[in-house]
């Protein structure tokens, strides 16, 4: 299909836009004991500095400034720029722990009030939380323990979100996401409690996974009961195509490490890749046979979040370019069904991973005004 034109095709129905979306910009105790009195991601995002020639860093709040979640009028906000510049939803990400929560207040809050009356679905980020900001990879803060009992409580606190009329579904089933199923040690188990406990509620439950490089890859992933995957970018499906398609750069960087490794005992090499690269690699790639959501990413850039040269950024992002990915990703998605019909972005509001659409001093909401522009000439 031409890159030329959007929304011609006779099987192309209007997508649902979803911006992944991170809770975090509120201060907990939890973080006030790991890393500091008040601490929230903007003190990541203040205290970053370009490490390379143009490097874009700090990356600067305009619109909604270094907002704090607790402050219910933000959300409010960001669900009205959402809106107004065609996303559909917000995708929340969701911390338990075995019955702990973490960063539940924005959620707790929107729920309780109802505002913003803007569509939403959880995906359960189910990660140990560690200390790789700083180079404490192994240094566990608060780890992941999985049980056929945690699984009964976790589905249960999940209902009054399910049973909120906002909340996203497909064909009236809510729809869940899990950030690294191959971490469960019993999917099959998992799932199936999930959906039992929800047949007690009259409802069924729409379950997705996150695929990448990290998450697991392809169809075999799709474990039964699982309704299909969503491409995590940039660390989806075509990361590591990427690095096999330019092979050339693929060794060369692997014996600058190799060098690096043997005169310093460790990689002291950033990993920077260009945007433009990037992006004109998706536009030669086509969707899989089986069912997964695509996903594109406006930027990357997680120097802010690390001391070291473990980072990994995109130079040389523009709206431009994230606006040529995304319409070639609409052309090219056709929906499974009229309610299979999403496109995720990442991310919303990734500040600290220069991976944001939220409006900055440099770009302002020319990344949001390309999602408002390709969604317009969709047919309705």
């Amino acid at each position: 299909m031409s890159n030329d034109t959007i929304g011609k095709h006779k099987n192309i129905m209007k997508p649902r836009i979803i911006a992944i979306y991170l809770p975090q910009f509120h201060p907990i105790p939890e973080n006030d004991e790991w890393w500091g009195k008040g601490f929230t991601e903007w003190r990541n995002v203040v205290r970053a500095k370009p490490r390379f020639s143009e490097h874009y860093q700090p990356h600067i709040p305009a619109d909604l400034g270094f907002y704090d979640l607790r402050v219910p009028e933000i959300m409010e906000e960001q669900a009205r720029m959402a809106r107004e510049h065609g996303i559909s939803g917000f995708c929340y990400y969701h911390y338990w722990f075995s019955g702990k929560l973490l960063l539940e207040r924005p959620l707790e809050d929107m729920l309780k009030s109802r505002k913003p009356d803007f569509p939403f679905m959880i995906c359960w980020a189910n990660e140990n939380w560690t200390r790789v900001w700083d180079g404490g990879e192994k240094k566990i803060l608060i780890e992941q323990k999985y049980s056929e009992e945690d699984d009964i409580q976790h589905i249960k606190y999940l209902m009054k979100y399910f049973k909120d009329p906002r909340y996203i579904r497909v064909n009236n089933k809510p729809v869940i996401s899990i950030y690294r199923s191959v971490l469960l040690p019993d999917i099959e188990r998992t799932i199936r409690i999930w959906q039992t406990e929800a047949m007690k509620e009259g409802m069924e439950l729409y379950i997705c996974r996150f695929e990448s490089a990290v998450h697991g890859m392809g169809k075999d992933y799709l474990t039964d009961g699982i309704d299909a995957s969503i491409d995590f970018e940039p660390f989806g499906c075509g990361f590591m195509e990427y690095h096999k398609y330019n092979k050339y750069e693929r060794l060369a960087k692997k014996g600058i490490n190799l060098l690096s490794r043997l005169i310093f005992g460790k990689n002291i090499f950033p990993k920077i890749l260009s945007y433009e690269k990037y992006v004109h690699f998706q536009l030669k790639r086509n969707n899989p046979s089986y069912k997964r959501y695509p996903c594109v990413t406006p930027m990357w850039d997680n120097s802010a979040r690390r001391k070291k040269n473990n980072y990994f950024a995109f130079h040389s992002s523009t709206p431009k370019l994230f606006g040529i990915w995304l319409k070639d990703t609409i052309n090219k998605f056709i929906p499974y069904s009229d309610d299979e019909n999403f496109i995720f972005i990442n991310a919303w509001n990734e500040w600290a991973e220069g991976n944001h659409l939220e409006p900055c001093m440099k770009w302002g909401d020319k990344y949001l005004k390309e999602i408002k522009k390709l969604i317009s000439l969709l047919k309705t």
